[in-house]
């Protein structure tokens, strides 16, 4: 099972892509380039066919499938613009490869929020950071009813895709998913999850099991506004090929510290037997939500808030049976939006997570504008935002009230701790794995969600361990490889494993990369050698590729 992480190493920004004891890595230098990088930030056309790629190099026989990628292609409607990274309208991306050929192409996903949008030549549907308003060519009469028609939720699914069943849904964070084919990239239908769950929305990143399963979180909004945490399940396609969703359920309800103000959930841990939920203090204020969105016409970014007082709290609940644990774990206030890994260790769940210092939500840096700006005003930006940390906390599943006072931890190879206090509940310190240095240039792209952070990341690393993940921040590093060329910007790289191999880093590393200067070609997927980073190949395009967010290999 692949993972991620990202980190501060000497004049770079590091992001780690993982399996088992190999470790591959996207990350970005210290200095940058005039001004290249914002190209990745405009508007580009869908294409109306595929277009061959010129190929440098050999491609493997083995490799053939499909890397699929999302992300934003439409910065503006008209004369109205997109204000935030996240409010783009979604764009599919796909690499074939096939018999040693490779095509490149994109399509706009025909969401309701983008078929309206190119209609009505306006921003039609409130997106994460731009806020919709009422038809102007209307009369000031049906523009003030339009305010009160309730919160009209975003489609707009340019975050990530993943198979559900024998089916392909491009997603977000609101409750609906769009399912596309992943062959011809048509938009086939949208997806209520409401129709079938208690949910009012599901995180981006659920977690998929060898056998099809899907596990996923999301916010509940109950009744007498009850606020709660459900985590739900799609199960793998039933026998009579029916529709898996159609079949699912939520599995177990966690909880909400407060009972008008959620937390923003972007992500979850999963090990063996435990789910593992991490409350931040970053909330949604869930009567501006429901009323000021309505009136005033706010958007989602207006509707979050902080509050630092009540800290972060750990959620345990277990898989089968799915039952809620009623242990009270707490620490101080972080931001969260990524799991690193979480897993199980003689009693113990240790969870690694990448976050930031204190409670100021790090969306507030991600406005195109900002990304926008010269690199004098960046590295300003920068210095201004909350330092990351990548933290390892250690949560005890035996517990007992006589041990107040006491290290609960006794794990060998980490300094986390433990302690019951006398109110019952367990107050967790991390071990600190690593934290970024106030380096402007750097420490900007630590502010991006993981995956997002190597929008503008210009190398990829490889570092192979001497010790297995366990031991993964105590050990020594044996040795290291790194890819990078001049103003080039890679996406994060995806490992494809070659077929029956034994060793875990037999495949290659797939990475989108774009050189926004170049006279010919581009945007071109790189094929590299996972064990050494040595290039196997690479296809080329006469396009320039904007930036994409999160994706998959489809064999």
């Amino acid at each position: 099972c692949c993972f991620e992480l990202k980190l501060n190493l000497g004049n770079n920004v590091i992001v780690f892509f993982r399996s088992e004891n190999i470790i591959w890595i996207s990350s970005l230098g210290f200095h940058h380039p005039a001004g290249g990088y914002k190209k990745i930030f405009e508007t580009c056309e869908e294409l109306n066919e595929p277009i061959p790629a010129v190929v440098v190099g050999v491609i493997p026989e083995w490799l053939s499938g499909s890397l699929l990628r999302l992300g934003p292609g439409l910065f503006e409607v008209g004369a109205e613009p997109f204000y935030h990274l996240f409010d783009g309208q979604a764009l599919m991306h796909k690499f074939d490869l096939k018999n040693g050929h490779v095509t490149y192409y994109r399509k706009f996903v025909k969401t309701d929020a983008y078929v309206r949008a190119m209609t009505e030549k306006r921003v039609v549907i409130t997106e994460f950071g731009t806020a919709a308003y009422p038809d102007p060519c209307k009369n000031i009469f049906s523009r003030f009813f339009t305010y009160f028609k309730g919160i009209e939720v975003t489609d707009n699914c340019l975050v990530n895709v993943y198979p559900v069943g024998e089916d392909f849904y491009a997603c977000t964070e609101t409750n609906y998913i769009t399912k596309v084919d992943p062959d011809t990239l048509e938009t086939l239908k949208r997806v209520d999850l409401c129709d079938y769950l208690s949910v009012n929305g599901v995180t981006a990143h659920p977690h998929i099991e060898s056998d099809g399963t899907v596990y996923n979180i999301g916010n509940c909004f109950g009744k007498n506004m009850s606020l709660a945490y459900n985590i739900v399940k799609i199960p793998p396609t039933p026998k009579d090929k029916s529709d898996p969703i159609a079949k699912s359920k939520v599995l177990v309800q966690l909880p909400s510290s407060e009972r008008f103000k959620p937390s923003y959930v972007h992500s979850f841990g999963m090990t063996e037997n435990y789910f593992v939920f991490v409350e931040t203090p970053v909330k949604i204020n869930l009567l501006k939500f429901l009323t000021a969105w309505s009136i005033w016409g706010t958007n989602y970014m207006d509707c979050f808030e902080s509050n630092e007082t009540m800290g972060t709290w750990f959620h345990l609940a277990t898989k089968d049976p799915a039952e809620y644990i009623e242990h009270k774990f707490r620490t101080s206030a972080f931001n969260l939006f990524h799991h690193i890994n979480s897993y199980e260790d003689d009693g113990f769940i240790v969870v690694d997570l990448c976050t930031w210092k204190g409670h100021e939500f790090v969306y507030n840096y991600l406005y195109l504008a900002n990304l926008r700006e010269n690199w004098e005003e960046v590295k300003k930006a920068a210095m201004r935002a909350p330092q990351p940390e990548v933290r390892r906390y250690v949560l005890p599943m035996d517990v007992h009230k006589e041990e107040q006072g006491k290290n609960l931890i006794s794990l060998p190879y980490t300094t986390a701790t433990a302690v019951m206090r006398s109110d019952g509940t367990i107050w967790l310190e991390p071990e600190v794995l690593f934290s970024g240095p106030r380096q402007a240039p750097l420490f900007l792209y630590h502010l991006m969600p993981l995956n997002i952070c190597h929008i503008i990341s210009q190398k990829i690393f490889l570092i192979r361990l001497n010790q297995s993940f366990e031991f993964l921040y105590h050990c020594s590093f044996r040795d290291t490889w790194v890819w990078q060329e001049p103003d080039s910007y890679p996406s994060e790289p995806i490992f494809v494993q070659t077929p029956d191999s034994v060793e875990e880093d037999d495949g290659v590393l797939l990475s989108i990369v774009v050189n926004p200067g170049a006279d010919q070609r581009p945007g071109y997927l790189l094929i590299l050698n996972a064990r050494d980073l040595t290039e196997i190949a690479r296809a080329e395009v006469e396009v320039i590729i904007p930036v994409t967010f999160h994706g998959m290999y489809k064999p």
